[in-house]
């Protein structure tokens, strides 16, 4: 019976069209080229990694994508047990009608194959219909344009993080004075900059502010004479002014995107718990790791001070899963978001899920996100979410609390597409 409900509530959740809330799809190149461009994912140089490669051969197979994939492809008997696999298989036989597993037989004809249908008019129409896709969400730089896109497929998102960590950057306050047409010379003229960043923002469609967080930060207000004191040095020093400054102006920065996410009322996405570069000679984007001595307790100010913004918060274990149930439970402003990263695996995913499904409102969950930067990975990925939503609701909902089928469909809409929309303002 499990077996045959699971398969039922599976294929109603994935006849529901969605958007994908938090990408890092390049709108004006979003999907692949070439299998390069799948296997280049982190996910599979970190793995091919781990599982024996070095460092050095994989940067320089990633200059050519007809070196890369065979490279790749030596580690795949190591790496068919992991869910990363079955993305791309599924990937393979879903959009590209490919039954076959790669490997050093037949990759060039499947890599000739799939640069053909990559390579359609119509391919990125096809991979959004495959996948079900209303719109996905973007990661946009606090000086992108915004233009050269239809706003309603790709939604700008503005992402914050070298605005509150690296704000001594030259570079960044260059960047900062021409996206905002301020020259940020003290505290106030910082302020400015910063709303006419969100007022661009907004006046272009976006629907959200975002950041990562690493597990040390505790948000809270600095009072204007400690911020102009800081600010001024930063300006001055760069990221050679004090630590006590630098640490100052990241909180002032980061509770003005705060008022400035109320003031214009856009949710503020937190993506806590990442620390960058712990493993030093990882390949590109395999260096992060969380820390699970991370602990929402150091957010309480933010979220009581700013009772009207929505925070869908991102944990980056499963060990932090239950502390944000909880604080989803108590606090109406903040919503589960997501599986992230080292998260997003099926058996945290279903831990996960599952006790947020039993423990925090229904309107307040934000099922899943992809997080992916090329489109073909929307299919796997959430299709892996959708069966795990599929034997949740069906074991914990149907089967053990007796609710009808369709009561459960609706759950998983819900939490699959409807939260989505309404948390952001469609």
């Amino acid at each position: 019976m499990s077996n045959e409900l699971r398969s039922r509530l599976f294929e109603e959740l994935d006849s529901i069209q969605f958007v994908d809330p938090h990408t890092h799809i390049n709108a004006l190149d979003p999907t692949s080229s070439h299998l390069g461009d799948i296997l280049g994912y982190h996910y599979y140089t970190e793995l091919a990694h781990s599982a024996g490669l070095t460092t050095q051969q994989i940067e320089d197979a990633a200059e050519s994508p007809r070196e890369l994939v065979p490279i790749l492809i030596e580690k795949f008997g190591c790496l068919d047990n992991t869910i990363q696999y079955s993305w791309f298989s599924e990937i393979l036989s879903g959009l590209f009608g490919i039954e076959e597993a790669l490997d050093s037989s037949n990759w060039e004809q499947i890599f000739n194959q799939t640069e053909s249908q990559l390579g359609a008019p119509d391919w990125c129409d096809q991979v959004f219909e495959k996948s079900h896709l209303k719109a996905v969400f973007l990661t946009n730089d606090f000086d992108d344009p915004l233009a050269g896109f239809d706003t309603d497929r790709y939604i700008p998102c503005l992402r914050t993080d070298d605005l509150v960590f690296h704000l001594g950057k030259p570079e960044t306050v260059s960047r900062l004075n021409q996206a905002s047409g301020e020259e940020v010379t003290n505290r106030q003229t910082l302020d400015k900059a910063i709303e006419k960043l969100f007022e661009h923002f907004k006046a272009n469609g976006a629907r959200a502010c975002a950041i990562s967080l690493p597990p040390g930060f505790q948000p809270e207000s600095i009072v204007p004479g400690r911020a102009e004191k800081a600010v001024d040095a930063i300006l001055k020093k760069g990221i050679q002014a004090d630590t006590a400054d630098q640490a100052a102006v990241s909180k002032y920065v980061f509770w003005k995107l705060a008022q400035c996410c109320d003031e214009f009322k856009l949710p503020f996405d937190l993506m806590i718990g990442v620390n960058r570069g712990v493993y030093t000679d990882g390949v590109y984007q395999g260096q992060d790791l969380y820390d699970s001595r991370v602990s929402l307790i150091q957010y309480r100010h933010l979220f009581n001070h700013f009772a009207d913004v929505k925070f869908p918060i991102s944990v980056l274990a499963s060990v932090t899963n239950q502390e944000l149930v909880s604080y989803s439970w108590i606090f109406p402003n903040v919503l589960t978001n997501g599986h992230w990263w080292y998260s997003n695996t099926p058996t945290y995913i279903e831990h996960d899920a599952a006790a947020r499904l039993e423990a925090v409102p229904r309107n307040k969950q934000i099922g899943y996100y992809s997080d992916m930067y090329k489109m073909e990975f929307a299919l796997p990925k959430f299709n892996m979410y959708k069966r795990i939503l599929a034997k949740i609701l069906a074991e914990k909902f149907v089967i053990d609390r007796r609710w009808t089928e369709t009561d459960a469909i609706a759950l998983g809409k819900q939490v699959l597409s409807d939260n989505s929309e309404s948390v952001f303002g469609f």
